[in-house]
């Protein structure tokens, strides 16, 4: 689940050794902590759960899925649950529709989440064929949940922003420009990225 903070720690080490900018940024932010999140199709369910609502509203309609479906919402059980029932959890018709593309994947088992291809980019593009699940909210996956050291979420604008201040950038790098800043910290861009996060609201950067 997630990097370790050893391994954490040992890539913004690395990244330091290569780029001066980030060594300072890390003197003056100081080392984050890894966050981590369990592998496997409950955890990519709380995503789309969490989808455009408060962190309050997420839990409580996961909360009242598992109430009605059983601990981990299991793919069978949302596939066999009728519509007005998953509506009364707080979970809208579009919501549904991307919960049961995900069940539906799993149960058939054309979505194994204990044999996802070892390259970061296949392994995107699978997560992607459920509804739903962007590019973004599958690199957070592969991130968090599967640990993947080199993963980097150049579209967060919050990576964007904290690039900027890191790099001493004028104006906030597109995503294109940041996935191309991020190549020359390969394979430690999953480090930059938490560090990024970490650093987006420290003022001493700015």
């Amino acid at each position: 689940m997630g990097l370790s903070n050893e391994k954490l720690h040992a890539g913004l080490d690395a990244l330091a050794e290569i780029e001066p900018r980030i060594a300072y940024a890390l003197e003056v932010a100081g080392y984050p902590e890894t966050r981590r999140r369990d592998k496997g199709y409950a955890t990519l369910l709380r995503t789309i759960v969490g989808q455009q609502v408060s962190v309050h509203a997420a839990a409580s309609v996961w909360r009242k899925l598992e109430a009605t479906l059983g601990e981990g919402c299991a793919p069978a059980s949302l596939l066999a649950a009728e519509e007005d029932a998953l509506r009364g959890c707080g979970l809208s018709r579009q919501k549904q529709s991307y919960a049961r593309s995900l069940a539906e994947l799993v149960e058939s088992g054309a979505l194994d989440f204990a044999a996802l291809p070892s390259d970061d980019e296949e392994a995107i593009t699978m997560l992607t064929r459920v509804k739903g699940i962007g590019r973004w909210s599958a690199e957070i996956y592969l991130l968090f949940a599967e640990g993947r050291a080199d993963i980097w979420p150049a579209g967060d604008l919050a990576v964007q922003e904290a690039v900027k201040r890191i790099m001493g950038l004028s104006t906030r790098p597109s995503e294109k420009e940041t996935r191309a800043i991020g190549e020359n910290w390969r394979p430690h861009r999953g480090a930059a990225a938490i560090f990024a996060w970490h650093s987006y609201n420290i003022d001493a950067l700015g």
